[in-house]
């Protein structure tokens, strides 16, 4: 069953790239005693995801900031040194934290698994995009297309904030 509004986040590991090398962060690490715009990705480097999903948060950052999010984070069904690269190619190194969920651990737990293997990408992520606080779904946005960035944009978010 998906995570849903109200719910607490499942615990898993991240990986994430930190000083050149891979570094774990656990949910707790990331959403405990912040408040969170955590949006997801079918896969980096993608062209929705690329061209459209990272953009549109990097261009909000600090619409985000005002309204009191402390971290804007972006997970993907990827290896972490894919999202590193990928975080460098977008200019968003520094400003949006990659969360890798390489083994998608974190994605099948919260029930946002995308099975896009008939495109040859295997199991990925839904896009969707969610506001949390402390650990806790406060505002939840799935996309009914993987394709498409409305509900799961960074204007939906701070329209909901």
């Amino acid at each position: 069953m998906a995570l849903t509004i109200g719910d607490k986040l499942p615990d898993a590991t991240f990986k994430v790239m930190a000083d050149g090398g891979l570094a774990d962060m656990t949910t707790r690490d990331v959403f405990a005693g912040k408040t969170v715009a955590l949006f997801a990705v079918p896969g980096a480097f993608t062209p929705t995801c690329n061209a459209m999903h990272v953009p549109n948060f990097l261009g909000h950052l600090d619409a985000l900031k005002a309204k009191g999010v402390d971290t804007v984070a972006c997970l993907a069904v990827n290896d972490a040194f894919v999202l590193g690269a990928w975080a460098k190619s977008t200019a968003a190194d520094g400003k949006i934290l990659f969360l890798a969920d390489g083994n998608g651990e974190f994605t099948k737990a919260a029930g946002f698994e995308l099975d896009a293997s008939g495109a040859g990408l295997g199991i990925r992520s839904k896009r969707y995009a969610m506001v949390v606080e402390n650990g806790v779904v406060k505002v939840l946005n799935i996309e009914d297309v993987p394709t498409v960035v409305d509900a799961s944009s960074a204007e939906k978010l701070l329209e909901a904030l």
